[in-house]
């Protein structure tokens, strides 16, 4: 059952996911807009927020929100995605006490800018590195959504998507790929002259 506080809203994506694996029970993307009425929802239902986490990714800038319940199981992971060059989220910091100082964090670590946090200056790193966020990654080692949440084995079983949104699905099998999937058959040794009956000589 998808959890009270998410059922109400029209995620982009949300999938139960294999907690053993994974350490989420479920994995969502949020839009942008959504980030603070979500937050509302689930500490009303109980839930606390872990962290705000950033990931810079092929698809664009990630800003990732852990949220758990003390008496209900089900760890919850939020996704939300913004441009890489406009990584700009609305804050949670006056819904969610404590959520300021996760901001300022990722704000230090991977630029990102979240609006109307009450007190947004770097938390950790010095005024004179304001400009520089160490965990931005160059375009070539960002890795894609696909591969970060949405590998095989994950266990993932997709409950909502929105129409158009695809970045989290699996490519189509190949021809090529069911031909490496196949088993291969299992060669029979060829006979040698010695090995037959009569030493392969004619009688």
């Amino acid at each position: 059952m998808i959890p009270a506080p998410l059922a109400s809203f029209d995620l982009l994506y949300l999938a139960r996911e294999d907690h053993a694996r994974t350490g989420s029970a479920w994995l969502g993307v949020m839009a942008l807009q959504d980030i603070p009425a979500i937050a509302k929802a689930l500490l009303a239902a109980g839930y606390h927020l872990e962290d705000i986490s950033g990931l810079d990714a092929a698809e664009g800038a990630v800003a990732a929100y852990h949220f758990d319940h003390f008496t209900t199981p089900g760890r919850i992971t939020l996704l939300a995605l913004a441009p890489h060059d406009a990584p700009v989220f609305p804050s949670i910091a006056a819904i969610y006490q404590g959520a300021e100082w996760h901001e300022r964090e990722t704000r230090d670590f991977f630029g990102y800018v979240f609006t109307d946090n009450p007190n947004f200056i770097p938390l950790l790193l010095p005024d004179d590195m304001a400009d520089i966020h160490p965990l931005k990654k160059p375009e070539a080692a960002r890795a894609s959504l696909l591969t970060l949440f949405a590998g095989e084995g994950r266990g993932s079983e997709v409950q909502r998507k929105a129409e158009g949104f695809t970045l989290l699905d699996q490519p189509a099998p190949t021809a090529a790929d069911d031909a490496k999937a196949a088993p291969a058959e299992a060669k029979q040794p060829e006979a040698k002259a010695d090995d037959q009956p009569d030493g392969g000589k004619d009688a």
